[in-house]
């Protein structure tokens, strides 16, 4: 993969990856997310991330969202345990507007009083609907109980009783603690050159502030599982394994994502969608995701199914589990693996908006990103050995956690 990459004086990273379309997209990712958050902070990430686009120095909440939608593109953001993000997609004519856009949004944001307080109501009334869908509520529910008691563990939403309490000096002293240089990453894709988007970027970010982050993340140390059983008056249970997993520069990393993709990945093929789905006809939403963070991870397994059919989709789980610790898999077995797994990776990166997310955040771990040639190399280097020896480590029955709502 050809992109152009550089870093301003103030530390801020830029990476551009030209693509020949009238569509662009950039973005502004910042290394900060829940997990930075202080107790009595949990939500202001997040809350973050609502109120920014509230009003500027010299532009009202209206006038941000119109910005780029009177030209027909859309203004979006995110927010992670580790991460934030601004984004946007727009014509690539409009290239300009938008970085300038960015830059009022990170450097004059004004964050009023009375559109915190109206933002409030929104977050709140998204905790709550959040409450009311029990396959992602189980996913927060999870991180809390195997991070018992560490920041990684709370949710990203954060409490009704925070968010109310937030205020303007509360949001400025987390900025300021957190929105540093050398933790920001600009990337992009589109139909301009690296010279032009190095210029953009000079002439709008150039005047943030040198400062760097003066504190390091709390590191997650162990955790002890545990099997917890929660009556939430659902229709269906709903169940999700999992334990920790390998951090982003952990050497097994790709392997474990193969793992995961054999194991209950998004393909129809993945061997708990035929135990559980095709073969036995017990489960329609069912999943196994691996969750890389800075110095930890997560992998999980969740299925919703008939309250009369819970221990039997968690028989079929721990035998599919088992086989991948006991048998090696075959030649053919592992081509088609990993030619699933490059195929869907390739796929991916057809999603211009995604590419630009994805080169955003490599570049924020990594300060690279691997083409599709180098990742398919290691991809193929890995041996049946290695799926097994990492499917005993990571999937060890004695090491996974269990929640359930009843």
């Amino acid at each position: 993969m050809e992109y152009f990459s550089a870093q301003l004086p103030n530390g801020i990273r830029l990476v551009h990856q030209f693509i020949d379309s009238p569509v662009a997209h950039c973005g502004v990712i910042i290394n900060t997310g829940s997990r930075d958050e202080a107790q009595n902070e949990q939500g202001l990430a997040h809350f973050i991330e609502h109120t920014i686009f509230k009003g500027t120095v010299k532009r009202k909440s209206f006038h941000i969202l119109s910005r780029l939608e009177d030209v027909g593109g859309e203004l979006n953001a995110y927010t992670t345990k580790e991460e934030t993000a601004l984004h946007a997609s727009f014509l690539a004519e409009y290239y300009d507007r938008t970085m300038e856009l960015f830059s009022d949004i990170l450097i004059n944001s004004t964050f009023p009083d009375q559109e915190l307080k109206k933002e409030k109501d929104v977050i709140i009334d998204e905790i709550n609907s959040y409450n009311d869908s029990p396959s992602e509520l189980i996913y927060d529910d999870f991180e809390e109980l195997i991070f018992k008691g560490h920041p990684i563990g709370r949710n990203i939403l954060g409490t009704p009783e925070n968010v109310k309490g937030f205020t303007r000096e509360d949001i400025i002293s987390f900025i300021s603690k957190n929105y540093t240089a050398d933790q920001l990453v600009i990337c992009s894709v589109g139909n301009i050159s690296g010279k032009r988007f190095l210029h953009l970027a000079q002439r709008y970010f150039s005047h943030f502030s040198t400062n760097t982050r003066e504190f390091s993340r709390q590191k997650f140390i162990s955790n002890s599982p545990k099997n917890v059983f929660l009556d939430k008056e659902t229709f269906q249970s709903h169940c999700l394994i999992g334990g920790l997993a390998y951090d982003v520069q952990h050497a097994n990393r790709i392997g474990l994502v193969l793992l995961n993709s054999v194991l209950g990945g998004q393909s129809g093929n993945s061997r708990l969608n035929l135990a559980l789905r095709e073969r036995n006809g017990i489960a329609y939403n069912l999943e196994s995701s691996y969750t890389a963070y800075s110095d930890t991870g997560t992998i999980t397994i969740y299925f919703g199914t008939d309250k009369v059919n819970l221990n039997k989709a968690i028989t079929l789980i721990k035998r599919e589990i088992k086989i991948l610790q006991e048998k090696l898999l075959g030649n053919i077995q592992m081509s088609k693996a990993k030619k699933q797994l490059v195929g869907q990776l390739a796929m991916s990166q057809e999603n211009h908006e995604d590419l630009m997310l994805t080169l955003g955040k490599s570049f924020l771990i990594y300060n690279k990103m691997d083409g599709l040639e180098v990742i398919y190399k290691k991809i193929n280097a890995i041996t049946p050995e290695q799926i097994r020896t990492i499917a005993n480590e990571i999937l060890d029955f004695d090491k996974l956690s269990m929640l359930i709502y009843k």
